[in-house]
């Protein structure tokens, strides 16, 4: 049938993984001069309609804040050749729009995360607040569930998640091993959902949906199920069980967009997150919020309205000279040589200065780091601001790195970790997906389907 119902159905549930009911309330509306097409895509933080014996088996207990948990915007580009879907977190700190007239509500504007603006006016000011905040028109706007979410993954035969290291949070029920796994939609949607893991919060979450919605909409199209007419149909009617849309969005948009999502290469869509200034901007009243980064975001924004790719844009990311995988301030060092201790504190390592029971005799050659196994992303963090130096795993190593400098003169590199880049970095599809299916390893039997 349609792609677009195929493709948004699959946005809006698996990027989501968030509430009990769902709708689209606006339809395509006058761009009014802008390029292209922007869709809404949220899931709201609800547990109304949910047994105890659902909010027990979906892991989702305690209230509800009835606001967006989730939030995408899918742009496709004005010759539909291109998606580019950017995750706007939930923490964003924002003005909200002004609500709809009639009636009339006086009073200046309200700040508040994003995720706000569905409580004080649902869906419409939702709407009204995103494009407010990113200058761009929304066309079409959806939203999503819980059981939606886990519906629509059990429906497809489940899904494909994966991590390079395992992941446990209680919060959301996680608790998987490090690999590639095809999980059910309960526990799929414990995958997404999982903020309290290392590294916390929401970057990570949101990497993990895109990931999700990334391959499985791979998948589907690789099996078929979105192949021709019938087939999509048959898949389109499995989704529409779980996000239905309002009549004002017309067929003949479904089949246009939905056709343009079917015939999209997997370098053609790309996903990002709003880049960010604040991770932890404290404001009384609404506590922990996240600030967008003015001048990056404002370039994603604008490339948007001009219909411009993400990827490669400077503006948005910019590249540095020396980047850090990881962030050096979480990262222990034990240096035998002062200058070059004191030149990586400077670097915000942790350093320990253990020149005093350093060799007399320096051995010949560039310095060494030596570590646990299992820490080479630090490792190599740590040799991008110490360049030649020789990377050495000793089983039985404690947490901390070790650096023995030799008799090769020492240069130490100002590093730059971005936790934008690390967690949110405009990335095409085809960077993005898990390891081949045939590279699936075993999944542990909690975590079998059924």
């Amino acid at each position: 049938m349609r792609r677009l119902t195929v493709a948004l159905t699959l946005l809006a549930t698996l990027a989501a993984g968030s509430v009990a009911g769902s709708q689209a309330l606006s339809a395509e509306r006058d761009t009014g001069g802008g390029r292209g097409m922007n869709i809404l895509v949220v899931g709201i933080d609800s547990r109304a309609g949910l047994s105890a014996a659902e909010k027990r088996r979906l892991h989702v207990g305690g209230k509800g804040c009835n606001c967006t948990d989730v939030m995408m915007l899918v742009h496709l580009s004005e010759d539909m050749r291109r998606a580019s879907i950017v995750s706007i977190p939930r923490d964003s700190y924002v003005q909200y729009a002004d609500p709809a007239t009639p009636p009339a509500v006086p009073g200046p504007s309200r700040f508040g995360k994003i995720n706000g603006a569905y409580a004080i006016g649902a869906g419409p000011l939702t709407v009204r607040t995103v494009e407010k905040a990113t200058g761009l028109r929304i066309d079409h706007y959806l939203e999503t569930g819980f059981t939606g979410f886990e519906q629509a993954v059990d429906s497809l035969g489940g899904a494909t998640v994966c991590t390079d290291k395992p992941l446990k949070d209680d919060g959301s029920g996680l608790d998987i091993t490090a690999g590639v796994h095809h999980t059910n939609g309960d526990q799929t949607l414990r995958y997404v959902r999982a903020r309290h893991i290392n590294r916390p919060g929401d970057l990570g979450r949101v990497r993990r949906q895109q990931r999700t919605v990334n391959d499985l909409l791979a998948r589907l199209t690789a099996e078929g199920a979105l192949s021709g007419p019938v087939s999509a149909a048959r898949t389109a009617r499995i989704l529409l069980k779980s996000v239905r849309a309002d009549e004002k969005t017309g067929l003949d948009d479904l089949i246009r967009i939905g056709w343009a999502l079917g015939h999209l290469r997997a370098d053609r869509t790309e996903f990002a997150t709003v880049p960010i200034r604040l991770f932890d901007h404290r404001v009384p009243g609404v506590g922990s919020t996240l600030v967008w980064h003015e001048a990056r975001s404002a370039a994603l924004w604008d490339a948007l309205a001009a219909d411009r790719p993400l990827t490669g844009d400077p503006r948005i990311q910019p590249v540095p000279e020396t980047p850090a995988e990881t962030n050096p301030a979480g990262i222990t060092v034990r240096v035998d040589d002062p200058a070059v201790a004191a030149a990586l504190r400077g670097n915000r390592f942790v350093v320990t200065d253990t020149s005093q029971s350093a060799p007399l005799v320096r051995p010949e050659g560039p310095p060494v780091i030596s570590h646990a196994p299992g820490r080479e992303a630090d490792a190599a963090t740590l040799a991008a601001a110490l360049p030649g130096a020789r990377l050495n795993a000793v089983t039985g190593h404690d947490k901390s790195f070790e650096v023995a400098v030799g008799t090769w003169p020492v240069q130490v590199k100002t590093v730059t970790y971005d936790r934008n880049k690390a967690e949110g970095s405009p990335v095409t599809a085809d960077k993005l997906r898990c390891p081949a299916i045939s590279n699936r390893s075993s999944t542990p039997t909690e975590n079998r389907l059924p």
